[in-house]
């Protein structure tokens, strides 16, 4: 039920306001939030006895799952820093990421948000250390992990902090999913529809479309959470991640340079997205791949590596006497 009804205010308020309202809405979500974390990641360690013990019944509680602990080992750390390197790439092929940059004021907001951005981060490895004061706190959620944080919030704080911990959960939820639907809608909008459905649509029609197209993307969204299994939006994600990183090439060496063109590019998308999809799935759905070269096994982050081959082939057509001199190059961005 709550999800439903989050799904009803997120459609009403991104379909009647567009972009508009998930941007002035952020500015209370991220006081919201800072005052959530920052009150839960001082008080709670000390009702818990301190970080020093919630680490260490973190610790004790990956011993008893013999799986994992708090800190990485030695073959850990190629397979992370390609991993984090990775994604931190991906994240800004995202048509939502582009969505905020391109709906900017000016270059200088841009800059503005790039400053500040490091702090939400830090924000975000703050939150993450909840799930270790929840096993510090006896947390039990009955195998339902995301429950974790609200459980800790209800055994440990009173009842008018707890409620505004949870609209702030459900505001900080509706926020990037109006500018997720809004990105993918928009694309799909300009890309598709109007380049091979209805040419000569105007403005106004492009924004209904969209609009419809956000609305359906919300949807979709809604029956994936609450009919498909929890492993499969987890997958979709890792799979995203190593999906979206091969557009690389195309959107920032388009950018900055003319040497690549369209073809050569296109050719090293689809070797990347093939190869990639290919070893995440033979892999069992797994972010990282291990490369035995000669008895020396080097693990790494999927999508970085079928990133590498998707610039490999599109250097190689690059070459190609047809991809060379019969398509006019990618105008570079001044």
């Amino acid at each position: 039920m709550p999800v439903a009804v989050d799904f009803v205010i997120l459609a009403l308020y991104t379909y009647s306001a567009g972009l508009r309202a998930p941007a002035l809405i952020a500015f209370v979500k991220d006081l919201m939030i800072y005052i959530v974390v920052l009150v839960a990641v001082v008080p709670v360690p000390m009702k818990l006895g301190g970080y020093g013990h919630v680490f260490d019944v973190a610790s004790q509680a990956y011993a008893a799952k013999k799986a994992g602990g708090l800190l990485l080992k030695a073959p850990q750390y190629l397979p992370y820093a390609t991993l984090a390197l990775g994604s931190a790439m991906a994240a800004f092929m995202y048509p939502h990421t582009l969505t905020g940059i391109f709906a900017a004021r000016s270059a200088d907001t841009i800059r503005k948000n790039a400053v500040f951005l490091p702090a939400y981060t830090v924000l975000l490895g703050l939150i993450a250390l909840l799930g270790y004061m929840a096993c510090a706190a006896g947390v039990d959620v009955h195998g339902n992990n995301n429950a974790v944080v609200p459980a800790l919030f209800k055994a440990l704080f009173p009842d008018g902090f707890v409620g505004f911990a949870f609209a702030a959960i459900a505001i900080g939820a509706l926020v990037p999913a109006a500018v997720m639907s809004i990105g993918a809608a928009n694309p799909f909008t300009r890309n598709f529809w109007k380049a091979y459905v209805q040419p000569g649509i105007r403005p106004d029609g492009e924004a209904k479309v969209a609009k419809l197209v956000s609305l359906v993307v919300k949807v979709g969204a809604l029956v994936i959470i609450l009919v498909l299994p929890t492993k499969f939006a987890l997958d979709l994600q890792l799979l995203g991640g190593v999906w979206i990183l091969q557009t690389f090439p195309a959107v920032v060496f388009g950018l900055f340079f003319a040497w690549f063109r369209a073809p050569a590019l296109l050719a090293g998308w689809a070797v990347g997205l093939a190869s990639g999809t290919w070893l995440v799935f033979g892999d069992g759905v797994k972010p990282v791949h291990t490369f035995d070269l000669g008895g020396d096994k080097i693990t790494l982050y999927t999508g970085l590596f079928a990133l590498a081959v998707n610039i490999v082939v599109a250097a190689i057509a690059q070459q190609a006497p047809g991809t060379r001199f019969g398509a006019k190059p990618l105008a570079p961005v001044s």
